[in-house]
């Protein structure tokens, strides 16, 4: 099909779609070179072997899996004109999103605790690391929060009627986006050590 094939609208779907798999990829490869200078310094005297996840991570593993579920139902119900299940569906995605950004911190919590700090002389490379690609993707989360809550004003507002329901299906691609990133962070983090 050539890519200029289509109405308008059809042309700016597409595009906008582009737009969003380009960023997408743009931030796989920077979670990828992350992890890989974090391969490379495991070879460093001062790394820390036997650093332990903090257990609210797996907590927040639960939480945005569960979260993405959530969104692709709402999705499929919005998709159906199914306004009162989508909206639901729609805010318990935005509570679990919350909730898993809390947990992060709560897992900053348990690591400071431990006595591992981000910075300064009770700080290591390992934890750095830890906090640096944890921070980040939390930042993203933040970014797919205010992409849920325009969703959700969008729904309210009823502008997903009659199948244009493009919005929500970009907003759902980027939340199961840093579900993906997540769990592979958090396999990452409990298996390379």
């Amino acid at each position: 099909m050539d890519l200029t094939e289509g109405t308008e609208e059809i042309k700016k779907n597409r595009a906008k779609k582009n737009i969003l798999w380009f960023g997408i990829i743009s931030l796989t490869m920077s979670f990828a070179g992350l992890t890989s200078a974090y391969v490379v310094s495991k070879e460093r005297p001062d790394w820390i072997a036997n650093f332990e996840i903090p257990q609210a991570f797996f907590i927040s593993l639960g939480l945005i899996l569960t979260s993405s579920i959530t969104f692709h139902f709402a999705h499929n119900a919005i998709k159906k004109q199914q306004n009162r299940m989508g909206m639901l569906l729609l805010l318990s995605t935005l509570i679990l999103g919350i909730l898993f950004v809390i947990f992060q911190f709560v897992g900053f919590s348990e690591i400071v605790e431990s006595g591992y700090y981000f910075t300064g002389p009770a700080s290591s490379i390992t934890t750095s690391f830890i906090y640096l690609v944890v921070l980040l993707h939390v930042a993203h989360v933040f970014g797919g929060l205010i992409a849920l809550l325009t969703v959700i004003y969008n729904h309210y507002k009823l502008k997903y009627e009659n199948g244009k329901t493009l919005g929500v299906e970009l907003a759902a691609t980027f939340w199961h986006f840093v579900d993906v990133v997540w769990i592979y962070l958090f396999l990452f983090l409990y298996f390379v050590k």
